[in-house]
Parts: structure tokens; sequence; C-alpha cells
């Protein structure tokens, strides 16, 4: 049925009899005419005063989503009062649609006031969130710990097909970017270098720093603050859209262990690939460094001798074991936050977000650790 243009509606009073006031609305009262009797129809409510409101909607021909909130409207506010409000004569579609918006009062939810929290609430619900994140973080490294043996003794039920899937979008797929950041950073930091030791004409020891300065701590970190953007983002984001979905509770209603089915292949793949770049990025790192020396008039032999002099398999052991560990960070911490995702459309970036920057934290202080460590024991 085609609407009219212009929507006719009327409100007629019928005054008050034993202590009950009764009006009428007539006509078609929709989203064009229920803002026209609006104001009049809360007018006439108020200026009753009386606990009983009756409203004969017998002659409501027409009635959509504006037409019902008025008179919920009307409702709430005679409830409000301490009064009672009833239609009567409404269709049966129309009091369908009223009878489903319930009898609350969402007037009283706006008059509420707000609590606002003090600096002291501020702080105690940041510790308490620390505190649950620490005990999910503890419990999780446990489980995972607990997958990793089990892996140990049975390799079989490892996905190996799966975890050579993952090495390679970890991996492989990494080389690029791994190969232009390390390069820059070698690059970049010899030319820094070489301009404060040219003032004593020692610009030969560039190739002493930039060995030492790449193999022992900014091809490991730099590698795995890449991997963390990089991988520890998608798996946070897989995992957190397969909690979304639902796919890992349909896991454990078939009685399969997630951390095991999905976590290990992953930190398998992570702690396999990350030392693997990590040397690449340090080769890169030597070549970028390299192309400052040639272009300072050393020859390569030179870098090489003054390289090797300065650099031992202790330094690039050290880089090595760092990186194992960021690897395990890294995927660990990734897995976690998807596995903790929550509903909602913001809930993987949510998750996303925290695994970038709770990889990139933890690379962090394990780096100063590893760094007070190495100094304690002379390597």
């Amino acid at each position: 049925m085609t609407q009219p243009s212009s929507s006719i509606v009327t409100l007629r009073t019928r005054g008050t009899r034993d202590g009950a006031l009764t009006f009428a609305i007539e006509g078609r009262l929709d989203s064009g005419s229920a803002g026209k009797i609006w104001r009049e129809a809360n007018e006439t409510v108020a200026r009753a005063g009386t606990k009983q409101v009756v409203l004969d909607a017998s002659r409501i021909e027409y009635c959509d989503g504006s037409g019902i909130a008025l008179l919920v409207q009307l409702r709430n506010r005679q409830q409000r009062a301490g009064g009672n409000f009833e239609v009567r004569d409404l269709r049966p579609e129309f009091q369908e649609l009223l009878d489903a918006w319930g009898s609350g009062d969402p007037g009283r939810l706006e008059t509420q006031p707000t609590h606002r929290r003090n600096f002291i609430e501020d702080i105690g619900e940041a510790v308490v969130e620390v505190w649950k994140d620490t005990s999910a973080l503890i419990s999780f490294v446990g489980e995972l710990a607990s997958g990793l043996m089990k892996t140990a003794f049975h390799p079989r039920r490892v996905r190996w097909k799966d975890t050579l899937l993952i090495a390679e979008a970890v991996g492989v797929n990494a080389l690029p970017i791994v190969a232009l950041i390390g390069f820059l950073m070698g690059l970049i930091m010899a030319f820094q270098a070489a301009i404060p030791l040219r003032q004593f004409g020692a610009q030969i020891y560039v190739a002493n720093l930039i060995g030492l300065s790449i193999l022992r701590e900014l091809g490991p970190l730099m590698t795995a603050i890449v991997v963390a953007g990089r991988s520890g983002s998608a798996f946070a984001a897989e995992l957190g859209t397969m909690k979304v979905r639902e796919e890992i509770d349909a896991l454990m209603t078939m009685g399969l262990d997630p951390v095991r089915f999905l976590v290990v292949t992953r930190v398998i793949a992570a702690v396999l690939m990350t030392p693997l770049l990590t040397i690449f990025a340090d080769l890169v790192g030597l070549i970028g460094g390299s192309v400052v020396l040639l272009s300072l008039g050393f020859s390569l032999t030179t870098f090489y001798h003054q390289v090797q002099s300065a650099v031992t398999y202790g330094s690039l052991v050290g880089g090595l074991v760092k990186s194992f560990v960021f690897g395990i960070l890294v995927a660990g911490i990734g897995c976690l936050r998807g596995l903790q995702t929550k509903t909602g459309a913001a809930a993987v970036g949510e998750s996303t977000t925290r695994a970038v920057v709770s990889g990139i934290i933890l690379i962090t202080i394990t780096d100063g650790i590893f760094s007070v460590v190495y100094y304690y024991l002379g390597v």
C-alpha cells in the first residue's frame, strides 16, 4: 500500500472523567506526522496531572516506528510521574510493535549521572589489567612448554606440512624487507661513524664498529622487530579471526588442543627462521658497511681483515642465541594475543596491535637482559 505524501493526524482531548484523562489520536501516525503532534501530546499528558491516562487508538490507521516511539515516550513519561498509561483498541499488528519495546524506561538511563573515575581508580584498574595479563602470559608459557615437550617426544604429531608453509611465510617471504633494512642499517651506521672518526684519522675502524654492532646487537634486534611486525601480527590476526568465528571453540569441542594444534607449529617455524634471517641480515649489513669503506678509498680486503680481527665467533653465536629467544617471544606473544581476541568488529585489529606492541616491548627487555648477562660473562 502506497503511503500518501502528506500524512494527516489529529489529537482530540475528551476530558477527564473519574480521575482519568482520555484523549484520542486519529489518522496516520508515521514519521511524517508524529513530529507534528509530539509536543501537543506531551503537553496534554503533562497538563492533566492525573494518575490515569487513557489513549483511544481505535482510529489510528497506520503506525510505524516513529509513531510507536511517541506512544512509548508518553507511557514512560506517565510512569516516571507515578501514573499509569493505557492504550486501548490499537490494531494487533501495531500492538505487537508497542509490546516489543517492553516496559523499561530508557529515560531513566539518561538521567543517571555518570560516574567519573579518579586517578587512583585508573591506577588500580591498570594494575589489575597488568596482573591479569601477566597471569595469562605465565599460564600460556606453561602450556606452550608442555606442547613443545610433547612435540620433542612425539614429533610425528606435529603437522610438519603446515609448519613448512608457515616457515616459508615467516622466513622466505621476509627476505626482501630484511635485506633492505639490513643493508641500509650498515650503510647509515658506517656513514655516521666515518664523520667523527675522520677527525682522528681512524676511519678504518668503521669496519670494526660495523662488524661488532651488526653481529652482536643490531642484526638480531632489527630482524626480531621485522618478524614481530610481519609474522607476529599475522599470527594474532589468524588466530583472532578463528576465535571470532568460533573455530577454536570447534577444535576444543572435537578434543583438539589449540596450543598444540595451532601455536606449536607457528613457534617452531619462527624459531627455525629467525636465526637464519639474522645471519642473512648480518651479511647484508656488512655489505652495506663495506660500500661506505670502498667509497672512502679502502679496499675490500682491508675491510675483510678489519672485521675478521674485531669479530669473534662468540659475537656471532651471541647474536644467534638472541635471535633464537626472540623468535620464541615473537611467535608466542602473537599467538597469545590471537587466542585472547574478544568479540566485536575491532577485536582482531586490537589483538594485532597488542601483539606487535607487546612483542617489541618483550624484545627490548630481553635484549637488555642479554646485554647485562654478556657483560658479566665477558662475551
